[in-house]
């Protein structure tokens, strides 16, 4: 028995290190070819040149301060979303519980449009307000789910409620501001990529060199925390710290994400869902979340840039369809699931 428990594991794990390679392949690939393609193609041996130092003037401004900002803010989003939504999906343990459904996006939305709005701040007022505004939507959420513990269903069904006075909070915002800061405000609300610089990835950069570590280290109690909370318990996690350190990791995701692109729809909810189809694997499979979230945003932008070209759609467009569609038949699947008597149903 122990033999093929090992043996299984073993598989597990090969499994999910295929996919994680791959995924990472996927992210290369959509990179390399955002980099070298546009209204200014190269080629791949050019971009690589360009990497190295070499090439002309006006091809190394189009790769180095055009292009690969942007391709590395939708790398640098696309994980961080991935990684917050792996955390709070399996803290709630419901695929519903992600950032974007339970009102952390929408807090930290918030917060940085009162920053532009209100304060009227520069780049680093509205990094600071979407912090802000997500840290203390977290709490709300937490002290208004908190009835001797935490529990997933309270957690989802009060985010959706934060969510939606937030939402609304939002539109009046928009609605009291001048025409010029509510247009440019409103495409930042969709979520957007367009014209984003170094100055929007070294804070993304640093962020998640502190935060993807300290969710890897998150990983293996939230696993225990998956089997129920008298099992975890009896294997000595402390639950209470457990779910304030996910709550603070991946609030922080969220806003540093939100912060750097607007906050971006649906990635945050289905990274964790595919990458969890992918690998196979039980827990919250926090490193192949991350490279779902990195190859689906990076996909995302470059359809966003070529789909109606010269126009550039902004990259929460695409999301908003790509997870819509994805939230439909995930309510579908679990739904039928539930009248089976196959699965947990979406209440987890």
């Amino acid at each position: 028995m122990s033999i093929s428990l090992g043996r299984s594991r073993a598989r597990a794990v090969r499994r999910a290190v295929a996919v994680c390679l791959a995924l990472a392949v996927v992210v290369t690939l959509v990179a390399g070819y955002t980099l070298a393609s546009g209204d200014y193609p190269l080629s791949p041996q050019e971009v690589l040149g360009i990497l190295g130092g070499a090439g002309r003037r006006a091809q190394r401004y189009i790769v180095t301060q055009v292009r690969l900002p942007r391709v590395l803010v939708a790398v640098l989003v696309g994980a961080a979303m991935g990684t917050a939504g792996a955390l709070f999906q399996s803290l709630s343990r419901n695929p519903l519980g992600s950032p974007d459904v339970i009102g952390f996006t929408a807090g930290s939305a918030t917060g940085a449009l009162v920053a532009v709005l209100v304060v009227g701040g520069g780049p680093a007022t509205v990094a600071g307000g979407a912090v802000a505004g997500g840290a203390l939507t977290a709490a709300a959420v937490y002290l208004l789910t908190w009835n001797g513990g935490v529990r997933g269903y309270r957690l989802v069904l009060v985010g959706i409620g934060v969510s939606a006075l937030l939402t609304a909070f939002n539109a009046y915002l928009l609605a009291k501001a001048s025409f010029g800061d509510a247009q440019s405000a409103a495409v930042w609300l969709t979520g957007s990529l367009n014209a984003r610089g170094w100055e929007h990835v070294w804070p993304l950069l640093a962020a998640l060199a502190v935060l993807l570590p300290a969710a890897l280290a998150l990983a293996r109690p939230l696993r225990a925390l998956e089997l129920g909370e008298e099992v975890a318990t009896g294997l000595g996690v402390p639950l209470e710290r457990v779910r304030a350190g996910v709550m603070l990791v991946g609030v922080a995701l969220t806003a540093a994400a939100t912060a750097a692109a607007g906050p971006i729809a649906f990635v945050a909810l289905a990274a964790p869902q595919v990458a969890r189809r992918l690998t196979r694997a039980s827990g919250p499979g926090i490193l192949a979340s991350a490279l779902t979230g990195a190859a689906m945003l990076t996909g995302a932008d470059l359809a966003a840039q070529r789909l109606l070209a010269p126009t550039q759609l902004p990259v929460g467009v695409l999301t908003g369809v790509m997870g819509g569609c994805y939230l439909v038949w995930l309510l579908a699947h679990e739904w039928r699931a539930g009248r089976t008597g196959t699965g947990r149903g979406v209440g987890g």
